[in-house]
């Protein structure tokens, strides 16, 4: 998969690739990261990519020549690619994007500075925003970065087990279930039994009504966007019913 990042700070950008999964992932070839500078695309000696907004306010906006500059290079190379703008403004990103985007293939992020960019450049270049949340950092530089490492696990054979990904938190809509290793017991705690029996149909259940309670307790909001089938949602008013027996004890 190709990813381009538009962005003034490539070297932090590039900080990506240099070690863990994402590391891995470009050394084999399965993730190819290129970053574009607007700067190398400005027309005054000073290199400016910013200027103050019509209409006054605080802050400056990224100007548009140094940005349609740079996107008109990068086309050359990589004419199809999607272009998404990382802002506050964007449309929350959650695993479905990522996978969603992961199959589109290639993308090209921009990260926005200063008070974001020209509107005129988002109406004619962007095919998408993505927020990581409702607050503000300094720059979409992060959150692309974040946005590739998601990206990358997706990718088949970037994980040790093609079935990590696929039992991350939100895969299935779902947070994770508990996980655990050894010793079996620690400061008195134990690895609770049915993880040591061997039986793997009682295992999935666990974990399936682990992960459903989980969710429940902690972001409730998720479970409305599921429909549950039958033995879900067995399984989860059965993890409910406990938690209320052992509330009132």
């Amino acid at each position: 998969m190709r990813v381009d990042v538009i962005t003034l700070f490539p070297q932090l950008v590039e900080q990506v690739i240099s070690c863990g999964v994402v590391g891995r992932a470009a050394e084999q070839g399965l993730l190819e990261l290129h970053c574009w500078n607007p700067r190398d695309y400005t027309e005054d000696k000073h290199r400016t990519v910013d200027d103050r907004p019509y209409g006054g306010g605080p802050g400056m906006l990224m100007k548009v020549q140094p940005l349609q500059d740079t996107i008109d290079a990068l086309r050359k190379q990589n004419a199809d690619a999607r272009l998404v703008y990382l802002s506050p403004q964007g449309r929350l990103v959650n695993q479905q994007t990522l996978a969603r985007q992961v199959e589109l293939g290639s993308v090209i992020l921009l990260c926005g500075r200063y008070e974001g960019i020209d509107e005129r450049l988002i109406e004619r270049e962007v095919d998408e925003e993505w927020s990581l949340g409702d607050y503000v950092i300094s720059g979409g530089e992060l959150a692309a970065m974040v946005c590739i490492d998601a990206m990358t696990r997706l990718l088949p054979g970037a994980l040790g087990h093609d079935e990590s990904a696929q039992q991350d938190s939100f895969s299935d809509g779902l947070l994770d279930c508990p996980h655990y290793t050894r010793p079996e017991e620690y400061r008195g705690e134990r690895v609770p039994e049915v993880l040591m029996n061997g039986n793997h149909h009682d295992i999935d259940n666990w974990r399936q009504q682990q992960a459903l309670g989980r969710t429940w307790q902690r972001r409730p909001e998720l479970l409305e966007a599921i429909n549950l089938d039958a033995r879900q949602q067995a399984l989860l008013d059965e993890y409910i019913a406990e938690f209320e027996r052992t509330r009132k004890r």
